[in-house]
Formats: C-alpha cells, sequence, structure tokens
C-alpha cells in the first residue's frame, strides 16, 4: 500500500529551472543551461554541477531571487494533484537539489508535508556562490531513506516523481518510479513514463495502482542475489547485441537494395523522358507531313485544274478515240470497206488533234505547279523518314523504361523484405531492452536496499562509536587513562 509520494521540484512541480531564472538575474543564463543539461543527461555528477552553478550565482539579491520565487509558474495540475493525494491520505514531499528560497515557497502554497532542499550562503542579502545541504553532497536516495526511517515505512511503499538522472537513486529504490517529461537515463529504468505536462496523469496512473502491481509481479524473476541479476542482465545483454547485429544487417541490406530501388528509378526517369523527347520530336516532324501533303495535294488539285481549262481534256479524248481504232484495225479481221472507214475516221481525227493547240502560259504554269507538287511530295517522304526513325527510336527507349521498371519493383520488393526483417528484430530488441529494463529496476532496488542497510549499520555504529567516546570522555574526566585509540574516537566525534 502507497503510503508516501515524493516529488522533484524543478520541471516537476514548477514549470521551470528556478536556478536558471536566477542566472537570468547574473547574465550567466546561458552557462547554467549548459551546466544543468550535462548533469541531467547524467554526464556530469550532481554535486559538481551545483557548485558549479552556484558559483556563477555569487553577487545575486535574496530580495531578487524571493521576487522569482513568488512568480514561478507551477507545473499544470499541481495542486489538484497535490490535493488529490493528500485527500488519499498520502504523505507528500519534495526532495530537490533546488534551493529553500523556492521550495519553502511551493510548500507553503501546496501543502507538502516535507520538502528537503539546499541553502544559498548569504552575507548581508547578497549570494555568497556558495551553497550547503543534504542533496549537495548526498543523493536523493540517502535523503528518501532517511526519511522513510523517521516515517516507520519502507520504500516499497513509496511514489517516486522526476525528470533527470540525479533522481535515478529514488527512482530506482520505491515502488512505482514515474518519469515525468523526463530525459532518456531516467526514463531507461523508471517503472512508468508520463509524457504530457500535466501532474494530473498521475493521479490515473495511482489509481490504477493494483494493475500495474499485477504487472510488476509478472516482470522478470532474479534469484539469487546480485551477482546473480547481473549475470540475467549480461545474458540478456549478449542476446540484445546479437539481435542488434542482426537488425543492423538487415538494415545495410535493405539500404542496398534501397540505393538500387532509386539508382533504377532515377535511371527509369531519365529513358523515359528520352522516350518522350523522341515522341514529341515524332509528332512534331508528323504536323510537318501533314503540312506538306496538304500543300502537295492543292498544288495537284490546282494542276489537275489548269489541265483540263487547257483543252487537254479535247485532246486525252481524240487520243483515246484513236488509239481504239488503231486496236481494231490491229486485232480484227475486216472487210475492206470498213477498214478504209476506220482508217479515214483515224486520220481526220489526227487532223483534228493537229488543230487543237495548247496555250503555253498555261503549259509553263502547269509545269511550275508539278515541280512544286513533286517537292513538297519529296518533302514528306524525307520527313516520315524521320518520324519513323523517332518513333522506333521512342519504342526502343520503352521497352528499355519497361526492364528497368521491373528491377526498380523487384529491388523495392527486396527492400520491403529486408526492412520487415530489421523491423522485426527491432520489435525483439525492444522486448529484450524492456527485460532489461525490469531487471535494471531490480538491480536498482537490491543495491537501494543494501545501501539502506549498510546505511543503517553505519549510523547504528556511529551511535554506539559516539556513546563508546563519551563514556570514554566521562572516564577521561575523571582522571582515568585513556589510550590513543580512545583519543582518535574522541577527535572523530569532536569530542575534544
Amino acid at each position: 500500500m502507497i503510503k508516501l509520494v515524493v516529488f522533484d521540484l524543478d520541471n516537476v512541480i514548477i514549470d521551470g529551472e528556478a536556478i536558471d531564472e536566477i542566472g537570468k538575474l547574473m547574465g550567466v543564463q546561458d552557462q547554467i543551461i549548459e551546466i544543468t543539461e550535462k548533469a541531467m543527461q547524467g554526464n556530469m555528477d550532481f554535486e559538481t554541477a551545483i557548485k558549479e552553478r552556484v558559483k556563477l550565482l555569487k553577487g545575486a539579491s535574496i530580495e531578487d531571487i524571493k521576487k522569482i520565487s513568488d512568480e514561478m509558474p507551477l507545473m499544470k495540475g499541481a495542486e489538484e494533484t497535490i490535493a488529490a493525494l493528500k485527500e488519499k491520505g498520502y504523505k507528500v514531499a519534495t526532495i530537490s537539489g533546488s534551493f529553500d528560497l523556492i521550495a519553502n515557497s511551493i510548500k507553503e502554497k501546496l501543502g507538502f508535508d516535507y520538502t528537503f532542499s539546499n541553502t544559498l550562503l548569504e552575507e548581508d542579502g547578497i549570494l555568497t556562490g556558495e551553497v550547503i545541504g543534504p542533496l549537495v553532497e548526498g543523493s536523493k536516495f540517502d535523503v528518501l531513506s532517511k526519511l522513510v526511517e523517521d516515517e516507520k515505512i519502507s520504500l516499497e511503499e513509496c511514489v517516486a516523481v522526476g525528470d533527470g538522472a540525479n533522481d535515478i537513486s529514488m527512482i530506482e529504490a520505491v515502488k512505482i518510479g514515474i518519469a515525468f517529461n523526463a530525459k532518456p537515463a531516467l526514463k531507461e529504468i523508471a517503472d512508468e513514463v508520463i509524457e504530457t505536462r500535466d501532474l494530473t496523469d498521475i493521479i490515473s496512473l495511482l489509481e490504477n495502482k493494483p494493475n500495474l502491481e499485477k504487472d510488476k509481479k509478472q516482470s522478470t524473476k532474479i534469484e539469487g542475489n546480485l551477482d546473480n541479476a547481473m549475470d540475467k542482465k549480461d545474458e540478456y545483454e549478449k542476446k540484445l547485441s546479437k539481435i542488434s547485429e542482426e537488425r543492423e544487417q538487415f538494415n545495410q541490406k535493405a539500404k542496398k537494395h534501397r540505393e538500387i530501388r532509386d539508382e533504377l528509378n532515377n535511371s527509369l526517369k531519365e529513358n523515359l523522358n528520352v522516350a518522350i523527347e523522341f515522341r514529341d520530336k515524332r509528332n512534331k516532324i508528323n504536323e510537318e507531313v501533314e503540312k506538306n501533303k496538304k500543300l502537295r495535294d492543292k498544288a495537284n488539285e490546282e494542276l489537275k485544274k489548269m489541265e483540263w481549262s487547257s483543252g487537254r481534256r479535247d485532246r486525252m479524248k481524240i487520243e483515246n478515240e484513236i488509239k481504239k481504232i488503231d486496236k481494231i484495225i490491229e486485232t480484227r479481221v475486216l472487210d475492206i470497206k470498213k477498214e478504209n472507214k476506220l482508217v479515214k475516221d483515224a486520220n481526220d481525227l489526227r487532223k483534228k488533234l493537229m488543230e487543237i493547240q495548247e496555250d503555253e502560259g498555261v503549259h509553263e504554269e502547269a509545269q511550275k505547279l508539278k515541280e512544286t507538287s513533286e517537292s513538297y511530295h519529296a518533302k514528306v517522304v524525307e520527313l516520315s523518314e524521320q518520324a519513323q526513325e523517332n518513333h522506333e527510336s521512342m519504342l526502343e527507349y520503352f521497352r528499355k523504361t519497361d526492364e528497368i521498371r521491373t528491377n526498380a519493383d523487384e529491388a523495392h520488393q527486396k527492400f520491403l523484405e529486408y526492412k520487415n526483417s530489421a523491423s522485426a528484430k527491432h520489435e525483439d530488441f525492444k522486448s529484450v531492452l524492456g527485460e532489461i529494463h525490469k531487471v535494471n529496476k531490480q538491480l536498482g532496488g537490491m543495491r537501494s536496499k543494501r545501501k539502506d542497510i549498510e546505511n543503517r549499520a553505519s549510523r547504528k555504529k556511529d551511535r554506539e562509536e559516539k556513546e563508546k567516546a563519551e563514556e570514554i570522555y566521562r572516564r577521561f574526566k575523571e582522571g582515568k587513562k585513556v589510550s590513543t585509540e580512545d583519543i582518535m574516537l574522541l577527535q572523530k566525534h569532536n569530542i575534544v
């Protein structure tokens, strides 16, 4: 059963990073953001990051920082979420590497039961550039462990909500760790991830807690100690590496066939463009062919009209009659009287033919029209041959285009096959990564519990040593002899 919900402050309860806003006062916002990002991504330890950032704040006014605190916007749903959690009987706390000037103000606004943060040192209302507090050298897990001990509850009765790498220690340790608009390093180990910037989503998540806990019970079971858990993680990581390698091989093959496909498609476009160019040339030439045909036919029509109007029709008629008579005389057996009559008729027709004179001007014009017609006809023949050549070239490039399209389609099918295989491997990759995440979560819990036990033992040892040191000091005041070891114990606990 959940009894305590712990929140980070910056970018979780408040919509922003308090130290960035303070940095604006000193004109060092960009440097602070850069350091913050490194820390949130897990590329710089928090102690170094907080000390480096606070140095940049030296000289800032406490009064100005208080104004910033009053103006800092809350994350959407913050008030409703905290109120709802408290109504359910949960205790709520913030554990933040931010500063008490901000954290205490938020505690009063929202009614947190506890708030843990650092303190900016100041002299006469001006920051010295130094910081102290439980979260400078200690981790959020350390603070949470102490709070859990004081509340007499266990980490299994806690929920933690954070957004950066410095939240990992407490996210790993609790029953339900929630990454809220978090960096990848935190998402990797969290039980739940919320991508919206609305804290009320946490309420619905916790209302479904029975289902969530049921899912957690179905997680990978790690029997035995930390070494067994690490062995299990190594096993999954080897499997993950193999799947990753196979996925990469499929991706490389898919990439190769995609490149082949794209190259073929480019070639297809080029060949298609050439085919279209030949088609356009053919069509343009055919237009010229049709134009010259019309001009030729027009010249022939004019020539025909001219020939009939110049007496040529009569000449041709007489010539045909003479040919008929000559053929009858040559092919038939006639009596002398009929034959003589046919010979006379033919001679009369020849005389009549000689009397018909063709107009010289008309004859010359007809000759020119004939030459014009022949010129147009020659052009028709020449252009038709050119059109045919372009037509054949067009067909050749269309055939090439079809061949290229077939090869491109085959390459595309291969690309899809390898891409689908890579996607299937990626799903396997995500599945194994999920198992690694579960193991990491359990490892985190084991480490946290072990550290919790070690811390408890250490604090117990310190208490026992201090009691012993106080007893030594009492005996020392009574004049009894103390050893070098006793003196060192007194110094360790600042009794002398």
